[in-house]
């Protein structure tokens, strides 16, 4: 079995109201099996809440990277 495919989104340049929309956007567009790695400012703890509450069940979620200048998270579509 291949491994999915892996699309890095960097979202340090992108308006903050912007942010989520684009993440939720990337994240729906992916397969189960693909990856997301999010590379982000701060810490994006409540975008995890919202994901686990939004698109419940369909996401593992793991730290890269903690600050504290830059976040990079590892987000799996199940």
């Amino acid at each position: 079995m291949s491994e999915g495919k892996v699309i890095t989104l960097d979202v340090q340049n992108i308006p903050p109201r912007e942010r989520h929309p684009k993440i939720f956007d990337t994240f729906d567009s992916l397969q189960p099996g693909d990856k997301m790695i999010l590379i982000n400012d701060h810490d994006p703890k409540p975008l995890k809440y919202q994901l686990d509450a939004e698109r419940t069940g369909q996401m593992e979620w793991e730290y890269i990277l903690s600050g504290p200048e830059e976040w990079k998270v590892e987000i799996l579509k199940k």
